[in-house]
């Protein structure tokens, strides 16, 4: 590719919109979300998930309880809410996925989407395992007798003690090693873990079929797009909220609630002192809000032009940190529960991650009455959580099977439209990331595939490595393509400028805050150990440093690939490809119905026209 000058770069795209019209009318038109309710369901099933279940109530007991709040604030509104807006805004305004975005505004960190991409490929192997572990316990619930509330089965060791009924037992006779039956049901029945990475062991068949379950309701809750996806999420979206309520409701009436409550929102001030509660509010909110895993640019890429995308995003932010904040009061009454039944501190049952959902609250379930519909009721809250989070990225993290796997599946096709843009291919498209995204995924379901979990979901997808993407996101937008001009973007789409604030964050605050959690995060590193005992081998490090690098890499490769392949000199290179093609639009409503072609028309140039 030869460089050009600025006039022949707008000479070229006039070129592009004097044919425009016979392009768009043998492109298939993108399907747009007509049902707004569907799209603040789609998004609200997005970035509210698991993480606001089980690890923002334990991160606020963690960091100084109430205290958690101040610095988790901080971050929501000086790097959660202007990178959600950022990343909506842009897919509204592109009408593309989560890489073609990129390249439509400046070409030259295309590198930012494929990173998403990576990001959202490893999600989509391994955190669709935590839904065949919630389905097995579903499926494990319709017994009489909880499988895991007693030590009477063939897969329980003779140091498995019954803790809740220790008083019959005489305490010399207690082994000093006892392990209680929930974790044996866990770690025996069903994971069967092994020793260490080096032991694989066998596939688990069970976990193998409820896995290729959820990948197969995954499949046809997408398989149409945003037309079948809009229509789940009325269910999957709003079913945890009510589920949520009921949990709440009940721990609350609990005796020892109060207690755990207490314990969950306890103000420690001298905490803020510590750099680590800065870092982990950072990289919740990461998580939490699903930001730089291209779900939200994808979500946003199905709304009509003139959609209110920044009020949408902050009525979703604010939803996303209330529901983590009773999320603390459902967790914590029943953690409350548990430590008066059993007579210990709170902090010895209060977990985080798989721990809570698969060995706390069972345990707090067996001490109800009715154990096996709370039981049922809170596995199916998570796999809801899960299903929702899952279908619309990939295809984000936290519930992202829904997102996840759509987020993937709009990004390659965007990418390459003449391909896929075809009828019947977008379902093959789909099933042949489903059949891969299985068949990869079954590592993780043998019996030592819990330690390749943890790696991936330590390294793979690290808010370290979201963190990255989160600063070249901000320098792009805020800097090489320009606040003030992304502001006029925003409000040709919605009539008016949002919060100044927001474009201050973007140039100053977001990428500060980000540097600052990044090199901290490497600074204060400390090697992943499994249940805080099992230290992995040399090239168990090596492999997880592998996966976080090979999605961080793609951003320095791909401007280096782009500085290779280009003629002239660097100062020449650097402004060409700086120049996306939205760069060269006046900006404003009035230009654009001066126009031949209509601003959706404009904005929908294909493959062929821009991709290089």
């Amino acid at each position: 590719m030869e460089v050009v000058d600025e006039g022949q770069n707008h000479g070229l795209y006039q070129g592009h919109l004097s044919h425009g019209k016979d392009l768009v009318a043998k492109e298939q038109k993108r399907l747009r979300v007509k049902d707004k309710v569907e799209f603040v369901l789609s998004v609200a099933g997005e970035i509210i998930g698991l993480g606001n279940v089980w690890r923002f109530p334990y991160l606020c007991y963690k960091n100084g309880g109430g205290a958690f709040l101040i610095p988790y604030l901080i971050f929501l509104f000086t790097c959660g809410i202007p990178l959600f807006l950022l990343e909506t805004a842009l897919g509204q305004y592109t009408s593309q996925g989560g890489v073609t975005a990129w390249r439509k505004i400046c070409p030259i960190f295309e590198g930012i989407g494929y990173s998403s991409l990576g990001i959202e490929i490893y999600l989509n192997i391994y955190y669709i395992i935590i839904l065949s572990w919630a389905l097995f316990y579903l499926f494990s619930s319709f017994t009489a007798v909880l499988p895991w509330a007693s030590c009477n089965n063939p897969w329980n060791s003779d140091l498995c003690v019954d803790f809740l009924n220790i008083s019959n037992w005489d305490n010399r006779t207690v082994p000093a090693n006892a392990t209680s039956p929930v974790v044996e049901f866990w770690e025996k029945r069903v994971l069967g873990l092994t020793d260490g990475i080096h032991n694989m062991g066998t596939v688990r068949w069970e976990l193998a079929l409820c896995l290729l379950l959820a990948w197969i309701i995954c499949y046809f809750c997408i398989w149409k797009g945003v037309k079948s996806t809009g229509k789940v999420v009325y269910f999957t979206a709003t079913f945890p909220y009510v589920m949520l309520v009921i949990l709440l409701v009940r721990g609350v009436t609990l005796p020892g609630a109060a207690e755990g409550i207490v314990f969950y929102l306890k103000p420690d001030v001298s905490r803020l002192a510590d750099p680590q509660v800065w870092m982990d509010a950072g990289t919740q909110i990461l998580f939490s809000y699903a930001i730089c895993l291209g779900c939200l640019t994808a979500l946003g890429s199905y709304n009509n032009y003139t959609n209110n995308c920044y009020r949408d995003c902050i009525m979703l932010c604010f939803l996303n940190s209330a529901t983590s904040f009773v999320a603390g009061f459902a967790i914590f009454s029943v953690l409350g529960f548990m430590a008066r039944e059993q007579g210990v501190p709170i902090a010895e049952v209060a977990e985080s991650g798989p721990g809570l959902a698969f060995i706390a609250y069972p345990t707090a379930v067996t001490m109800m009455p009715a154990s096996q519909l709370w039981s049922c009721l809170f596995f199916l809250m998570l796999i809801f959580l899960g299903l929702d989070s899952q279908t619309l990225g990939f295809v984000t993290f936290i519930l992202l099977q829904f997102v996840c796997v759509e987020s993937m599946v709009t990004a390659i096709i965007d990418m390459f439209p003449g391909v896929f843009r075809k009828k019947g291919r977008r379902e093959l498209l789909i099933l042949a990331i489903a059949v891969m995204c299985y068949l990869l995924g079954l590592l993780l379901i043998t019996e030592g595939g819990m330690y390749i979990f943890q790696l991936f979901d330590y390294y793979a997808a690290s808010g370290t490595c979201l963190i990255f993407l989160a600063i070249f996101e901000v320098i792009c937008v805020g800097w090489v393509y320009g606040a003030n001009r992304f502001y006029n973007n925003i409000e040709d789409m919605i009539g008016y400028r949002p919060w100044p604030l927001i474009k201050i964050c973007w140039l100053v605050f977001t990428p500060g805050l980000c540097l600052a959690v990044f090199f901290f995060s490497l600074i204060k590193y400390t090697p992943l150990k499994y249940n805080n005992s099992y230290v992995y081998p040399p090239w168990g490090y090596m492999l997880g440093w592998l996966m976080a690098l090979s999605t961080m890499v793609c951003i320095p490769l791909y401007v280096i690939f782009i500085l290779l392949r280009t003629k002239g000199s660097l100062k020449q290179v650097l402004r060409l490809w700086s120049l996306g093609e939205l760069l060269l639009l006046p900006h404003g409503s009035s230009w654009l119905k001066e126009q031949s072609l209509p601003v959706q028309e404009m904005l929908s140039i294909t493959e062929r026209e821009t991709h290089f």
